[in-house]
């Protein structure tokens, strides 16, 4: 086959561009804040992400382009929470959302938390955490555990058991919510999302009623016991082994009475469950009152004995608030304890522990003091009678 000749070509000359390196700046100008505050927030950004890695990582060794933080010298003077904050967890935990939102106002709203993918928010209230019980010096052994006594500096329990309270010449509004420690969802319900001037009481005969008083105390609120008393319809309606009855001699009362007021520690007062046939039995209430008057604790009806007194520290409620429990009857009955505070300076309430009255008492207790009233323990309420 024949070669075949190309032609020459000739490429012209390529210039090579000119590549101009802008002067670097002096010192001054890197010093002035136009520059540093944006390099400054890399930074501490940066170093804040590092340490975060650090505390949330495992064991293992870094990767490749991983930076760990050696924070054990600074950590020698750290907080005990957050010296434990770094040590490997046991095991690894689950995975939830948490929102948590504070103020410094404990009757208002004090925290909303939700735990779990996709939880309700659920309201959590803090406020003064009360001294723990039993004080020293305000029991004698009894039956069943301590016995409320009067001190020998002539402290009452009724007084050192009290939520603390100072009066600012607004009508007061008090309520006490009852039947508690028997059903551990309600009774935790209560004590969390209920403002801490809120009184709670409790069933003599719950379990662990100790520990519910403690951490109802440790959340602010000031507590109370609930007396079985005979009832109109007793038998038929039997508040349990320990009731009160109306028939009973002196001394039974005082026995009777002295385990229920041995079943826990840290109440200021007792208010009755029941009672419609006791409190109606003058005898058997001198015998019931006399006993609480001796050991310094105070007594609050909830509507059946206004006119009783006892000498001792006494207050009525003016109304139960959920014999209807429904969201409208209660909030009908809200408007007329207020009503009543109006009238005579202050009114207390009575509920007890059923969902709808701790959401509604939960809503009233956060807007009351707004509309011109002071919201109060119980206790602030009793007065000697």
């Amino acid at each position: 086959m024949a070669a075949i000749a190309l032609p020459k070509l000739k490429l012209p000359a390529l210039k090579r561009p000119a590549l101009r390196v802008p002067a670097l700046p002096g010192p001054r100008a890197l010093l002035r804040p136009a520059v540093l505050a944006p390099v400054g927030a890399a930074l501490a950004l940066g170093a804040a992400g590092m340490v975060l890695a650090s505390m949330l990582g495992g064991g293992h060794s870094p990767a490749p382009g991983e930076v760990r933080l050696d924070l054990a010298a600074s950590l020698k003077t750290a907080p005990q929470a957050w010296r434990a904050g770094q040590r490997p967890p046991a095991a690894t935990p689950a995975n939830h959302r948490v929102r948590l939102i504070l103020t410094e106002r404990p009757s208002a709203r004090a925290g909303v938390a939700a735990v779990g993918p996709g939880a309700t928010p659920i309201q959590i209230i803090t406020g003064l955490s009360l001294a723990q019980a039993p004080i020293a010096g305000l029991y004698a052994p009894g039956p069943g555990g301590p016995l409320p006594i009067i001190g020998p500096d002539g402290r009452t329990p009724a007084g050192a058991y009290a939520r603390p309270f100072k009066a600012d010449g607004r009508p007061k509004v008090a309520m006490v919510v009852g039947g508690l420690g028997l059903n551990a969802t309600l009774t935790q319900q209560a004590i969390d999302t209920l403002p801490p001037q809120i009184t709670l009481s409790f069933v003599v005969y719950a379990d662990n009623l100790q520990a519910w008083i403690d951490l109802a105390r440790a959340k602010g609120h000031e507590v109370m016991i609930e007396a079985p008393l005979e009832p109109l319809d007793y038998p038929e309606n039997d508040p349990g082994p320990y009731t009160l009855l109306a028939g009973s001699q002196p001394a039974e009362t005082a026995k009777r009475l002295e385990w229920i007021l041995s079943r826990a520690a840290g109440y200021f007062g007792v208010i009755n469950a029941a009672g419609g046939r006791f409190l109606a039995e003058p005898a058997a209430f001198a015998a019931f009152a006399g006993s609480l008057k001796n050991r310094g604790l105070a007594f609050i009806d909830t509507g059946e004995a206004g006119r009783l007194g006892g000498g001792l520290p006494r207050a009525t409620a003016e109304r139960t608030i959920d014999t209807n429990p429904s969201d409208s009857a209660i909030n009908r009955q809200l408007l007329m304890l207020e009503a009543g505070a109006l009238q005579k300076g202050q009114a207390l309430g009575a509920a007890r522990a059923y969902p709808v009255t701790l959401s509604a008492v939960a809503r009233w207790a956060r807007e009351v003091e707004a509309k011109g009233y002071q919201l109060a323990p119980a206790s602030a309420l009793t007065r000697p009678r």
